[in-house]
């Protein structure tokens, strides 16, 4: 596996003569499809990896909810609004699962996430942009949450048991969601000139935004290679990428919607879709801070740890609480 990927280019991969014996075995365990448990011996750099991804992957679940959440007491129906409330309920859901997994590698939920709160690590780039209309609602279910989709089902088959099981699950509830969003799309292509012209402008302010949510060019991704031999990566960024776009072109085109990429074309050699260039320089100022909401969604979650002190103060209070009743009972008996 590592000989594999020492020529690609990519930063962080070892060679087998650089391993110890306890890393060969750990390889090879990984090599013959074994899932990796908290309990079982890790390389440091494994745990980190882990550590990093699938905390990242939290928090991205808990900001995601913030650009839907604005739209809860704004939507078009009662039906919609039943819906978007299970939607937003469920990205909580996703963020308390993978703090779970976060855990089981030893790291502590409230620093990883005070983390987040400092800036220190990220979310994804995608739940930095506004929603402007209802539209943007039912484009984040169809095109964000199909990346997702994308993303997360091989991760179902990762090698670290926790993460792989938890995915499980979260991808389940990821195909309602994108189920969900595409329907109200089609809803609007299917109305009034005004609505399918609002769905049209959505898909042309989210298209871009969608495409670079599966990360850097292969060549520039620094962690995929690593990730790739310890199987927490079992595709590359741009193979997610393109099974995304030729997902979503037919799609649109059902929906009598335009891609806006002038130089997208289907590529009868390859099979596949071709899209023009992308613009990196804003995937890479996004990440870095300067997106039209990454101050917003940081004060937001913020705010809401800052005036949820009381809540956790109070729970840590009872749980003391009942261990001294326990502690006293037993001591009495």
């Amino acid at each position: 596996m590592y000989a594999q990927l020492v020529d690609t280019g990519v930063k962080s991969v070892r060679t087998d003569a650089d391993l110890s014996p306890e890393e060969r075995a750990f390889q090879a365990r990984i090599d013959d499809g074994i899932k990796i448990e908290p309990r079982d011996w890790m390389p440091d750099p494994y745990r980190r990896t882990l550590v990093r991804q699938i905390a990242q992957h939290a928090h991205s679940e808990l900001v995601g909810m913030l650009p839907e959440g604005n739209w809860i007491t704004r939507a078009p129906s009662l039906k919609r609004k039943c819906v978007l409330l299970a939607k937003v309920q469920d990205e909580a859901g996703h963020a308390q699962y993978l703090y779970s997994a976060v855990e089981t590698l030893g790291a502590s939920r409230d620093a990883v996430y005070e983390d987040m709160l400092a800036g220190r690590m990220k979310y994804s780039s995608i739940f930095n942009y506004p929603t402007l209309t209802w539209a943007d609602v039912g484009t984040i279910g169809w095109l964000v949450d199909g990346a997702a989709i994308i993303n997360q089902i091989p991760l179902c088959r990762c090698s670290y048991g926790p993460y792989a099981r938890a995915m499980v699950r979260v991808c389940k509830e990821e195909s309602f969601h994108q189920r969900q969003g595409f329907d109200a799309i089609a809803t609007l292509c299917a109305g009034t000139p005004e609505q399918k012209a609002m769905a049209q402008d959505a898909l042309n302010r989210w298209w871009w935004p969608a495409v670079m949510m599966f990360g850097p060019p292969d060549g520039e991704s620094v962690h995929s290679a690593q990730s790739a031999a310890w199987r927490i990566k079992l595709f590359s960024n741009d193979e997610l990428r393109q099974k995304f776009i030729d997902q979503t072109v037919p799609q649109a085109e059902h929906l009598g919607l335009t891609i806006p990429d002038p130089d997208l074309k289907f590529n009868p050699a390859s099979g596949h879709w071709d899209i023009g260039a992308i613009d990196w320089s804003e995937f890479y100022r996004v990440i870095k801070g300067d997106g039209p909401c990454n101050r917003d969604r940081l004060a937001t979650r913020n705010k809401a740890w800052d005036e949820g002190a009381w809540v956790r103060e109070a729970a840590v209070a009872h749980a003391d609480k009942r261990r001294a009743r326990e502690a006293a009972r037993r001591q009495a008996a």
